[in-house]
């Protein structure tokens, strides 16, 4: 009887671990297929013409901070978008490359003082402190 019940719960385990691993390999397989490059979610943000969709690739291209210095330039151009849904997530993105956005604080400082949406304002105000904090002395 006993040997049953451990022959049972060893089959339990293994088909357990054998099913995580495989799901975990899955899991890996799909988000690697489904995954874009810097460049095209640069292109999206520059030309897709739905905002939601600009929306999208500026968070993708914040969730990969510091590799995503290349986009740099796309995204200063990209806090003049018309859609406030869009430069909110730009100037997140600013923020996670850090340092290597530098050249976004004069854009972010005019947008942090003339912006009248509150929120877009003080993201712009985060990002610098993210990106270089002395930029924000007197501030």
């Amino acid at each position: 009887m006993l040997n049953r019940i451990l022959g049972t719960l060893a089959a339990a385990v293994l088909c357990l671990t054998t099913g995580a691993v495989a799901q975990g390999e899955a899991a890996e397989q799909a988000s690697s297929a489904d995954e874009r490059n810097l460049s095209q979610w640069v292109t999206e943000l520059k030309s897709a013409p739905a905002p939601q969709t600009r929306n999208a690739a500026a968070y993708e291209i914040s969730g990969m901070g510091p590799a995503a210095a290349s986009a740099v330039p796309a995204l200063i151009e990209a806090l003049d978008d018309p859609a406030a849904t869009v430069r909110y997530p730009v100037t997140v993105a600013l923020g996670e490359i850090g340092p290597a956005a530098s050249a976004a604080v004069p854009r972010l400082k005019k947008m942090m003082e003339e912006e009248t949406n509150d929120e877009l304002a003080s993201a712009a105000k985060r990002a610098i402190r993210k990106i270089q904090p002395a930029a924000l002395a007197g501030n």
